[in-house]
C-alpha cells in the first residue's frame, strides 16, 4: 500500500500542471540533468572519485603541475591534472563541490527559517513590530551583502583563531545567511508581503472568529499559502548562497585549507594562472559557473511553473 501510494503521488505529480511545464521545457530538463549529476558526484565523492586528493599519504609530488590528459605531458591517470601538491584536480572538485552544496543549502534553510519566522509576525501583527522589523531589514539592505559576510566571518576567525572545523562552518553559514542580499532580509521582505495579503482574507476572520490562537493561524493557515514565492526564491538563492561561499574562501575567510570548497581551489589556483597552469583554476571555476547556471535555470523555471497567469 505504501509503494502504490507512493507511485500515485509520483503519477500525480508528473502528469501535474508542474510536471507538465517541467516535460516541455528543454532548459528546465538540462539544468535538472546538470544539477543532478553536480550534486550526485559531490555526495558520493568518496564512492566514484578516482583519487583521495586530501590524503597525504597517497600524494606524490613528482605528479604535482600534470596538465590535463589531453595536453602534451599529460596522464591518463589524472584526466584533469593536478595542482602543485600532485592532488587530482577531478577528485578535488567533487569534494570541493561537496562543502560548497552543504555550505549552500544549509545557509539558505537558515535563512528561510529567519526570514520567514519574522516576516510572518511582520506581516500578521503589524504595528511597531513590523515597522522595527522592516526597518532592521532596511538597515541590512543598506550594507554591500559580501561586506556584511566577509566581517562577520572574518572578525570570527580573529576571535576563535584555533576553532574547529564544526564552527569555522558554522560562522561561514551564519554569516552568508545574515547578509542582506542573499540571506535572510528577502525572505522576510517576501513573507511578510504574501501574508499582508492572506490576512485579510475571509478564512483567517473566520479562525479568529472560532478563537484560534494567533499563532496557529500563522502556522495551520497564513504559511502554506505563502510556500509557494519561498520555494521559488529559496531556489534562486541556493545559487547566491554557493557563490558566497566561494567569494569568501577565495578570500580567505571561508571554508579551512584542509577542507576546501570550490572557491579554495580557485584561490589556489588562481597563484599559477599567469605561469601556464590554467586547468588549476579553470576547472573549478567551471564547476561553480554549471552549478550556479543550473541553479537559476531551474529556480527561473519553478517561478514561471507556480505562476498561473502563464499557464
Amino acid at each position: 500500500m505504501e509503494l502504490a501510494g507512493k507511485q500515485s503521488w509520483f503519477h500525480r505529480t508528473w502528469h501535474s500542471d508542474i510536471g507538465h511545464s517541467f516535460r516541455t521545457s528543454p532548459v528546465a530538463i538540462g539544468a535538472a540533468v546538470v544539477a543532478f549529476i553536480c550534486v550526485f558526484c559531490a555526495v558520493f565523492a568518496n564512492l566514484i572519485a578516482p583519487h583521495q586528493p586530501f590524503d597525504l599519504g597517497t600524494l606524490q609530488l613528482t605528479d604535482s603541475m600534470l596538465p590535463p590528459a589531453w595536453v602534451e605531458g599529460g596522464s591518463r591517470k589524472f584526466v584533469l591534472g593536478t595542482d602543485d601538491q600532485g592532488r587530482d584536480i577531478l577528485s578535488a572538485l567533487m569534494y570541493g563541490a561537496r562543502i560548497s552544496l552543504l555550505v549552500g543549502f544549509a545557509s539558505v534553510i537558515l535563512s528561510v527559517a529567519i526570514g520567514v519566522t519574522l516576516g510572518l509576525v511582520a506581516g500578521f501583527v503589524g504595528g511597531r513590530t513590523d515597522a522595527f522589523i522592516m526597518r532592521v531589514c532596511d538597515v541590512i539592505l543598506s550594507f554591500p551583502a559580501i561586506l556584511v559576510a566577509l566581517l562577520i566571518a572574518g572578525v570570527s576567525r580573529a576571535m576563535f583563531p584555533n576553532a574547529s572545523e564544526i564552527v569555522v562552518f558554522g560562522v561561514l553559514i551564519l554569516s552568508i545567511s545574515l547578509a542582506g542580499g542573499g540571506g535572510w532580509v528577502q525572505y522576510a521582505r517576501t513573507v511578510r508581503g504574501s501574508t499582508l495579503v492572506e490576512r485579510s482574507r475571509e478564512y483567517v476572520q473566520a479562525a479568529r472568529v472560532t478563537g484560534v490562537t494567533p499563532l496557529r493561524i500563522m502556522r495551520k493557515h497564513v504559511l502554506p499559502n505563502i510556500l509557494g514565492p519561498v520555494m521559488v526564491l529559496a531556489t534562486i538563492q541556493v545559487a547566491t548562497a554557493i557563490i558566497a561561499e566561494a567569494t569568501l574562501s577565495f578570500l580567505g575567510v571561508g571554508a579551512p585549507p584542509n577542507s576546501p570548497s570550490l572557491g579554495t581551489l580557485i584561490q589556489v589556483g588562481n597563484k599559477f594562472l599567469f605561469s601556464g597552469n590554467w586547468w588549476i583554476t579553470v576547472f573549478p571555476g567551471l564547476m561553480l559557473v554549471m552549478i550556479a547556471v543550473s541553479v537559476n535555470l531551474l529556480g527561473d523555471w519553478l517561478r514561471d511553473a507556480l505562476n498561473p497567469k502563464l499557464r
